[in-house]
């Protein structure tokens, strides 16, 4: 398996973002304050998804195994690592921490700039709770992978600074797949189908919100490669759920008239 690549080397990519502030989708205005990291203790547990028992995409058959522990790849990753811990305290560390909060108020409001529609249970609520619902249909995906391979996350025997609170998990729970890239980018796509126009700008921000777990220090490159791979199975599935594809043709009509109201507040530009 190959290490992650996004279109240019990562740590440019994040580095030029640092500097410009914002990246160009997605992210909120520089007036707000930084975003307090969420902890474990914040969640709450989704909406049921919309897949039966038994019918999530095998992920084990799907994505290859993550790098050894002493291949080029590995280290190449781990170098990564210790590079991308100087955005601390930089824009786009703020942008990853938002990331890391899969909630409604930071996850809805990042796509919605991206999208140029106001997400949420207010003037979207089916798809806000499709959204959501997503959460829930990740976790048979990405969880057998990860027990099966326990890869060990970058922060996981260091002290080194992380974008969340440093918890048990970070120990404890596999790094190989990132669900939260799965999510993210499942979300990306789904939005990307609602809003057509708007695919560049959308699967952006699916891109970036992944990039962001790297930036964290809480994944590896390879964790939200496969992340995105798998999301386009998990999306490619719900389509076949009628209760899916009932809430995206409402979701669609949700869409339509919240592009009315107008652009979401609180973006870099004007979608």
């Amino acid at each position: 398996m190959t290490t992650f690549r996004p279109s240019a080397p990562i740590l440019l990519v994040l580095s030029t973002l640092a500097l410009a502030g914002c990246a160009a989708t997605g992210t909120t205005s520089a007036v707000e304050p930084p975003p307090t990291p969420v902890g474990s203790a914040h969640w709450k547990a989704p909406p049921k998804g919309y897949l039966p028992e038994g019918a999530a995409p095998d992920a084990m058959k799907i994505v290859a195994p993550p790098p050894a522990v002493d291949s080029p790849e590995a280290a190449a990753e781990r170098a990564n690592f210790e590079a991308t811990r100087a955005l601390k305290d930089t824009p786009r560390w703020t942008r990853a921490v938002r990331d890391a909060d899969l909630s409604g108020k930071e996850g809805f409001r990042s796509y919605a700039c991206a999208a140029g529609v106001k997400i949420g249970p207010e003037t979207t609520p089916t798809l806000a709770k499709m959204l959501m619902r997503l959460i829930d249909d990740a976790r048979p995906v990405y969880n057998p992978a990860k027990d099966f391979y326990a890869r060990k996350r970058p922060a996981s025997g260091n002290d080194a600074p992380i974008c969340v609170p440093r918890e048990s998990w970070i120990d404890t729970n596999g790094s190989y797949p990132s669900g939260h890239s799965l999510i993210g980018y499942s979300w990306a796509l789904i939005l990307a189908e609602l809003v057509p126009d708007r695919a560049t700008e959308i699967t952006t921000r699916g891109r970036e919100f992944g990039d962001s777990r790297v930036v964290c220090g809480v994944h590896w490159p390879s964790d939200v490669e496969a992340g995105r791979t798998l999301a386009a199975a998990l999306v490619a599935r719900l389509h076949a759920e009628p209760s899916f594809t009932a809430d995206l043709a409402t979701a669609k009509a949700e869409v339509e008239a919240a592009r009315k109201q107008g652009a979401p507040e609180h973006c870099p530009t004007a979608p």
